[in-house]
């Protein structure tokens, strides 16, 4: 059987599995819930979530040190109700017999298991494991004359010699230090390749994760705790640590992992407040959590705030919550946590339709914010190639068929995605065969062109204009060549929400159009500029900032700032556009 036969075979299978605990006074605690996961033959998953996610109860089910009590889990097709040498667990201390030599400590699981084996068969299997984890030169010793490492190094030799269909890893190197962690991980993925061992292990480490792992399981935070999203590893194996940090997936997955992480984090604290709902001037609610991404086109939020505008139409309890990436703001609405946002045209429609989780929310645009202010730009070193037209780029991309190219776009909702899609398909480019695209959080745009992961993106500014003016790329197109007037950033609401407070809905899009209206006025620019360089805004330098009014622009500089915050026809929504 090949290798890709063994990662299609299913090993274990959860199928809406769910484990509660009884509590006192006949009240119960749902620690899991509607759990449902594969995992095959020759693959390696991380369990990975906060503390109390059930990341080692899910385990435990699975090793049948504790059933389920709603679904199934099965093992080869087999119902797991018990423990069994099928499945071997290593646990976070070592377990292991101090009066036992290293050699009879794996002996006793391999005598106890392995009956059908002669006497010779299983000393040969005991040797051969314990060379396996490079300890054949302590074989002899009893654990307390050898260091952690080494013991956990036996534990690992006592699972593997009993030759278990899984491998279940509990936290394994959570007491060793740094150094010794990561030499056992090495080691560990290095057996499990060898041997096409299955394997599942907790984790809170987030690199250990990313470098062990195929498949990367995120639990959300309890009770009733269910799996929050599973991320495809795609680094090639044999995987080596510093080989493995140069991946272009690596920090990418890992920023995924961090995201969600905080994400959960956001998430408890939110549950832990009490949000009050506070009426005043005849609206329904005044005190509103507004989120936005920091970008020029974050105008409008950040000026009806400082220049009072949701004040003046009586929202005086308004909090900016400045989110690093457009999955926060999509979270944020669908778990109800803010109540309203800025965001990409495309995010209202793609959310109801159900992209931002398995089920469908509701979310309606009442305002445009924003048209035009964005680009697509290249790594430098294409224009040093001759690069200067879409027709160039493309004769690079067919002239090196062996060489990956990746795209950074913000978010799949964003109407970037859609532009640099039509841009690259007017000229024959496949967006989806001939190059990959990658979604990437604004701010992290020229962090990665920078660092080669990427060969270019389409964003909002100010980032063509910083990645131009630090000599790491060049715009070579802008929406404007594309489609020019297209809805850029709209007033975004769940559909609920927008029934629940109504009159709160309509003063909230008259403060922004008031702002709209503010930033497209060439005399506030500079005032704006300044306001928007703040630490609670974008954060950047005031060089990079321009919002594009007439003569707005930079000496020696092809990025041009365009936005367009208000005009005819400017703030309307329209359904046309939107379902483009």
């Amino acid at each position: 059987m090949t290798t890709l036969e063994l990662n299609n075979t299913e090993l274990v299978n959860i199928e809406g599995a769910g484990k509660t605990f009884p509590l006192s006074g006949g009240r119960e605690y749902i620690a899991l819930k509607g759990i449902d996961l594969k995992i095959r033959k020759g693959e390696f998953i991380a369990l990975i979530g906060h503390s109390g996610c059930g990341k080692s109860t899910l385990l435990n089910m699975i090793a049948g040190l504790d059933l389920a009590t709603d679904g199934v889990v099965t093992l080869d097709g087999l119902t797991i109700t018990k423990p069994g040498p099928d499945r071997m667990v290593v646990f976070q201390n070592y377990s292991l017999l101090p009066w036992l030599t290293v050699r009879d400590n794996v002996a006793l699981a391999v005598d106890e298991v392995l009956t059908e084996k002669t006497p010779a068969e299983r000393k040969e299997i005991v040797e051969h494991y314990i060379g396996v984890v490079g300890l054949a030169g302590c074989i002899d010793k009893l654990p307390p004359e050898i260091s952690g490492g080494m013991r956990q190094r036996v534990a690992i030799a006592r699972a593997l010699a009993v030759q278990p269909k899984l491998l279940l890893l509990d936290e394994p190197f959570g007491v060793l230090d740094a150094l010794t962690r990561g030499n056992l991980q090495e080691q560990l993925v290095r057996i499990c390749e060898e041997n096409q061992i299955s394997a599942l292990m907790v984790t809170h480490e987030v690199d250990e994760a990313v470098l062990m792992s195929d498949r990367i399981v995120m639990l959300t935070n309890g009770p009733a705790s269910k799996i929050g999203g599973i991320l495809e590893v795609d680094i090639p194996r044999p995987r080596r640590r510093l080989e493995a940090v140069k991946h272009p997936s690596y920090y990418q997955l890992r920023s995924e992992i961090i995201y969600f992480l905080n994400q959960q984090k956001q998430v408890k604290k939110m549950r832990a407040k009490k949000v009050q709902v506070v009426p005043r001037h005849g609206l329904e609610k005044v005190n509103l959590e507004l989120g936005f991404v920091p970008l020029t086109a974050c105008a409008p939020m950040a000026i009806a705030q400082e220049k009072g505008f949701f004040a003046k139409h009586g929202l005086d309890e308004v909090n900016l919550v400045r989110e690093s990436t457009w999955r926060g703001v999509a979270d944020g609405i669908t778990g109800g946590y803010i109540d309203a946002a800025q965001m990409p045209s495309g995010m209202p429609a793609w959310i109801t339709l159900g992209g931002a989780g398995a089920q469908s929310v509701p979310v309606v645009s009442s305002l445009t914010m924003t048209r035009n202010g964005n680009a697509i730009t290249l790594d430098r070193r294409f224009q040093d190639m001759g690069v200067k037209t879409l027709a160039d780029f493309k004769r690079v991309i067919e002239q090196s068929p062996d060489q990956p190219h990746r795209m950074g776009v913000v978010h799949p909702s964003s109407m970037h995605n859609m532009l640099l899609r039509y841009w690259l398909a007017s000229a024959g480019i496949d967006p989806d065969r001939d190059l990959q695209l990658k979604a990437i959080p604004p701010a992290q745009m020229v962090v990665d062109l920078k660092g080669g992961t990427i060969d270019g993106f389409c964003v909002g500014d100010p980032w063509n204009l910083r990645a131009e003016m630090e000599g790491v790329g060049f715009t070579i197109a802008t929406d404007v060549d594309i489609w020019a007037g297209h809805p850029g950033k709209v007033l975004g609401c769940r559909a609920d929400w927008a029934a629940a407070y109504p009159n709160t809905h309509i003063a909230l899009a008259k403060a922004l159009l008031d702002a709209c209206r503010y930033c497209a006025d060439p005399a506030n620019a500079a005032e704006i500029r300044q306001i928007l360089m703040r630490r609670e805004y974008l954060g950047t330098n005031l060089e990079y900032i321009h919002l594009g009014g007439p003569g707005d622009t930079v000496p020696g500089v092809n990025s041009v700032a365009h936005h367009v915050f208000f005009g005819e026809g400017v703030n309307r929504p329209s359904r046309t556009e939107h379902l483009w």
